[in-house]
C-alpha cells in the first residue's frame, strides 16, 4: 500500500473506531489481506464473516504473526479498527489509496476471456513499467479493492478485472477504483440465467465505459455489435480493436501454427508487427488485440507490443494449461470455468492441436445458463461431432446427459461419445483407453471440479516415471 498510512489515518478514512491500539501513529507497512495465512509484519488483516469461517476468530493469531491491526466489525481484544460494514470500509480505503497513486488505472470486463486478456495485458505493460494486476479471478467487491491496495508508489499501471453478477455491480466497482481506461471484451451468454438475456448483460458490462472521465479512453471490441454500440454510452474517447477493417488496432493474416498457437500481423496506428502467441487457440487473437489496444493507448510501439505478446505465457491456473506426458499424451487443463463461448473456443483449439492425433473432449456442465441450459449443452455436444473430436466424455448428471444427447443426435451413435457419472468414472475410462499421442481437453464450470481429471492423468505419468526410475 502506498505511503505507509497510519492506523489513525485509516480509521478516519473508513469512519471507524480504534480499539486496543496503544499508538495510533503505527504505520501499516505490509499488505492488506483477508487470509490469515498471508499476514506479514505490518499487515492490516480484514476480518470477514463467511458462511463457515469468521475472520474475527483469527484476530489474536494474526497480531501475534505481526499484523499491525485488524479491520473488524466488533472489538476483538487486540489492536483493531471497528466499522459497521467491513466490505464498505475496505472499498473506502481502496478509493482513498487509488486517488493518491500516480498510476494509470485500467479496468476490463467481458463475458469471456477476462482473465486471459488481463494476464496478457499485465505482461505487456510490465515490460514497460511496474504493473500491479488482479491475481486469478479476484474481480469482485472484495478481490478488487484488495488488489488496488497492493499497489505501491512505484506502480505505474494498475490493471483491474471487473466481474458482474447483476446490473449495478460494475458501476459499484468503478466507484471504488475509477479507471482512466476501460476495456470491454465481449458480451456473451455467461451468467445469462442470472441476467435474463444478452441485452441485460450488455447493459451491465457497459457500466464500465459510463464510469470513464472525458479525458479517458474506452477500448471496445469492434467485432461484437453489442460492445461496439457502447461507444454511445461514454464521454471518453473510443478506441476500437478487432479484425474489422475499421478497427484502430486489428489483426490480419490470422493463422494457427502446427501445434495450435495463433499467429497474426498486428496493425496499430503507430505501425505493424508480427505476433506468435505462446497460448493455444485462435480465440486468444481477440484477447491479444485487446491487450495491444490498451498498450498502444499507453504509448507502446507496435514492435514493443508484438515482442511482449509473443513472450507472454499463462499466469492463471487451469486455463488452457498444456502439458505433454512422457508417453506423448497431451493434457489440456481448461477446467477453471466454462460457458458456451469458451466451450466452443476450447473445442476448436483441441482440434487444431490434435491434428493427425486422437482427440478427447472431457466436458462437464456449464452453470448459470437458466432456460438456455438444454439448448446450449446440446449445441456443444453437436459441435464436438461436427469438429470430428474423436471422443466426447460427458461427465456428471442432467447437463452432461444433454451434452451426450447433442452428440448422439448429430450422428454419434455411441462410438464417439459417452456419458459417465463423475470425475472418477472419467479417470477410469481414460486410464483404460488413452494411447500415446492422444490429446485430452478437460473443461467444465468451476463447481464441477473437473480439474481432478487432469491432475490424475498427470499424476499417473509422474508415478509411472518414478516406478521406472526406481527399477
Amino acid at each position: 500500500m502506498c505511503d505507509r498510512p497510519l492506523l489513525a489515518e485509516i480509521a478516519a478514512v473508513v469512519g471507524g473506531q480504534t480499539y486496543d491500539i496503544p499508538d495510533p501513529s503505527v504505520q501499516v507497512t505490509g499488505p492488506v489481506v483477508r487470509d490469515s495465512r498471508e499476514v506479514e509484519p505490518g499487515s492490516l488483516f480484514v476480518a470477514f464473516v463467511g458462511e463457515r469461517v469468521d475472520g474475527h476468530d483469527y484476530a489474536s493469531a494474526v497480531v501475534e504473526a505481526g499484523a499491525a491491526a485488524v479491520l473488524a466489525s466488533r472489538p476483538v481484544g487486540v489492536p483493531a479498527i471497528v466499522v459497521d460494514d467491513v466490505q464498505a470500509a475496505l472499498g473506502a480505503l481502496a478509493r482513498h489509496v487509488v486517488e493518491r497513486l500516480g498510476a494509470t488505472l485500467v479496468a476490463l470486463t467481458g463475458s469471456v476471456g477476462k482473465t486471459s486478456s488481463k494476464d496478457l495485458l499485465a505482461q505487456v505493460l510490465r515490460s514497460k513499467a511496474p504493473t500491479v494486476f488482479t491475481p486469478g479471478s479476484l474481480n469482485n467487491e472484495i478481490g478488487l479493492p484488495l488488489t488496488a491496495l497492493s499497489a505501491t508508489d512505484e506502480t505505474r499501471f494498475l490493471v483491474l478485472e471487473m466481474g458482474a453478477r447483476n446490473i449495478g455491480h460494475i458501476r459499484y466497482l468503478t466507484g471504488l477504483t475509477p479507471p482512466k481506461i476501460g476495456l470491454v471484451l465481449n458480451v456473451g451468454t455467461a451468467h445469462i440465467g442470472e441476467f435474463g438475456g444478452r441485452e441485460q448483460i450488455a447493459e451491465a458490462k457497459g457500466e464500465l465505459v459510463e464510469g470513464l472521465p472525458a479525458d479517458g479512453t474506452a477500448v471496445l471490441n469492434a467485432d461484437d455489435p453489442l460492445v461496439r454500440a457502447m461507444a454511445s454510452r461514454t464521454k471518453a474517447r473510443v478506441l476500437l480493436f478487432g479484425e474489422a477493417a475499421d478497427a484502430d488496432v486489428r489483426a490480419e493474416n490470422v493463422r494457427l501454427t502446427e501445434i495450435g498457437q495463433p499467429a497474426f500481423t498486428l496493425h496499430t496506428p503507430s505501425g505493424c508487427s508480427d505476433v506468435t502467441l505462446r497460448l493455444y487457440g485462435e480465440h486468444h487473437v481477440s484477447n491479444a488485440l485487446a491487450a495491444a489496444a490498451v498498450a498502444h493507448e499507453l504509448g507502446m510501439s507496435a514492435d514493443e507490443i508484438a515482442r511482449a505478446l509473443s513472450e507472454a505465457g499463462t499466469l492463471s491456473r487451469w486455463r488452457m494449461e498444456v502439458t505433454e506426458r512422457p508417453d506423448g499424451v497431451t493434457v489440456v487443463n481448461d477446467a477453471y470455468n466454462a460457458n458456451p463461448e469458451s466451450m466452443r473456443a476450447a473445442l476448436r483449439a483441441l482440434v487444431a492441436m490434435g491434428k493427425g492425433r486422437r482427440t478427447w473432449a472431457v466436458l462437464g456442465h456449464m452453470a448459470e445458463l437458466g432456460d438456455e441450459g438444454l439448448a446450449e449443452h446440446d449445441a456443444v455436444g453437436r459441435l464436438a461431432v461436427r469438429l470430428n473430436v474423436s471422443k466426447l466424455v460427458a461427465v456428471g448428471g442432467r447437463e452432461a446427459s444433454w451434452l451426450q444427447l447433442g452428440a448422439y443426435n448429430e450422428g454419434s451413435w455411441g462410438e464417439e461419445s459417452v456419458h459417465v457419472s463423475d470425475a472418477q468414472a472419467a479417470i477410469d475410462l481414460l486410464r483404460s483407453e488413452l494411447r500415446p499421442g492422444d490429446v485430452v481437453l478437460v473443461k467444465a464450470s468451476r463447481s464441477v471440479g473437473l480439474e481432478r481429471v487432469a491432475t490424475a492423468l498427470l499424476d499417473d505419468s509422474a508415478s509411472s516415471e518414478g516406478q521406472v526410475a526406481g527399477r
